[in-house]
């Protein structure tokens, strides 16, 4: 099960580690697009828009629906909860951390208000 879930996650990561694949969410965001559509932003020709395309359906970030000859795109979110979930685990460190280093701050400044 572990290893299903990190498997999942590096999937999501590795596609959300190219800039051309965050651009293709986000104008999914919009709503449904033909991979025409999703590609034409793009200086890329339709076989490699194919193969982000590819790694998005891989992670599960993108469903894409036949329709005679053409291939619709949709988003399909669910799957980056669980690497936000990931990150939330280090916002929690940090957060930690940061408190720890402002109580120490504020410490050594009342320290020194009351030695003047």
């Amino acid at each position: 099960m572990v290893e299903y879930l990190s498997q999942e996650l590096d999937a999501v990561f590795h596609a959300l580690s190219d800039p051309t694949r965050r651009a293709m969410l986000q104008h999914l965001a919009g709503g449904k697009l033909k991979v025409g559509e999703l590609a034409a932003p793009f200086d890329i020709s339709l076989a490699a828009a194919s193969k982000h395309i590819k790694v998005l359906e891989n992670a599960g970030l993108l469903r894409r629906e036949v329709q005679g000859r053409s291939h619709v795109c949709q988003l399909n979110a669910g799957p980056m909860h669980g690497g936000l979930e990931w990150m939330r685990f280090y916002e929690k460190f940090w957060n930690e951390r940061l408190d720890v280093l402002e109580q120490i701050l504020n410490t050594e400044d009342s320290e020194k208000e009351k030695k003047q």
